[in-house]
């Protein structure tokens, strides 16, 4: 076993078998339907929140781990060194949770907790990082520098904006209220933040313009990229073929559905990538 754990939360995403592989630990996330709670990936799936989402037949909001339960993941690790690397803290509290939840378990365990800025396979990739360089042996630092210098872009298409509108996860931006609405929305996640990158008016020049935003995210080095959906893997299925002819550096590629937390700020439709510059 490595001498540090590593914990991430259920937005990471990562591919199946990763988690195990690696001997990641993922605390999950909160997904409220109406007013009944459950958590993500394991009482609630993707189909749940875009059925109800579609269906508009109850309120779908989110809630982060409370310390309690990220003190119990980091004991149930057994290590005494835990890197604990979560989604931005600019759209959940999940790391200020952590924060709480690494006092509670000091001195008998170290934790180094790190807000990745991003979500999904953004954070998934910085988990990978870190624990790459766990189980190479490094040490509790390392491996916290590891997931903070993970080099990744997070681009996303979404069919409407309401559902980040409404989730209050696009305030930042003013741009994107009123008129942006309207239009099909390419967006980035920077510092932490979703961000309006550009407005297209139909779904194929937006899949067109995603792929050149990728290829110039990419460069010229190696790199793996992940894609995501949210009901709708024919247009993902697109996208990877696209990508796959566009990037010959390619060195891995993941293919997955979002699961219930981010799909319920996203709303049916999304098509997201994220690049790892390796």
């Amino acid at each position: 076993m490595p001498r540090v754990a590593v914990v991430t939360d259920s937005t990471a995403y990562l591919p199946e078998g990763v988690a195990e592989r690696y001997g990641i630990l993922v605390v999950p996330l909160h997904v409220v339907l109406g007013t009944w709670s459950g958590q993500e990936a394991v009482e609630v799936s993707p189909a749940d929140v875009a059925a109800a989402l579609r269906e508009r037949r109850v309120t779908v909001t989110t809630s982060r781990p409370t310390p309690g339960q990220l003190a119990a993941a980091f004991r149930a690790t057994g290590a005494t060194e835990v890197v604990a690397v979560h989604l931005s803290s600019a759209l959940s509290g999940t790391a200020d949770s952590a924060r709480l939840a690494a006092r509670h378990v000091a001195p008998d365990i170290s934790v180094r907790v790190v807000d990745s800025g991003s979500v999904a396979m953004g954070l998934g990739f910085d988990v990978l990082a870190a624990a790459e360089a766990a189980l190479a042996g490094a040490s509790l630092e390392e491996v916290a520098g590891a997931a903070e210098k993970a080099d990744t872009t997070t681009l996303f298409y979404v069919d409407s904006l309401e559902h980040l509108r409404r989730g209050g996860r696009v305030t930042a931006a003013s741009a994107l209220v009123g008129a942006a609405l309207a239009v099909k929305p390419l967006l980035i996640v920077r510092d932490g933040e979703i961000a309006l990158l550009e407005k297209v008016r139909t779904f194929s020049k937006a899949l067109s313009r995603l792929v050149e935003l990728v290829v110039e995210a990419a460069g010229d080095g190696p790199v793996e990229i992940a894609i995501h959906h949210l009901a709708t893997p024919d247009r993902a299925a697109l996208l990877e073929a696209e990508l796959r002819k566009a990037l010959p550096q390619l060195t891995e590629l993941y293919l997955s559905e979002v699961g219930a937390v981010v799909g319920a700020h996203v709303g049916p439709g999304l098509l997201g990538v994220v690049v790892w510059r390796r």
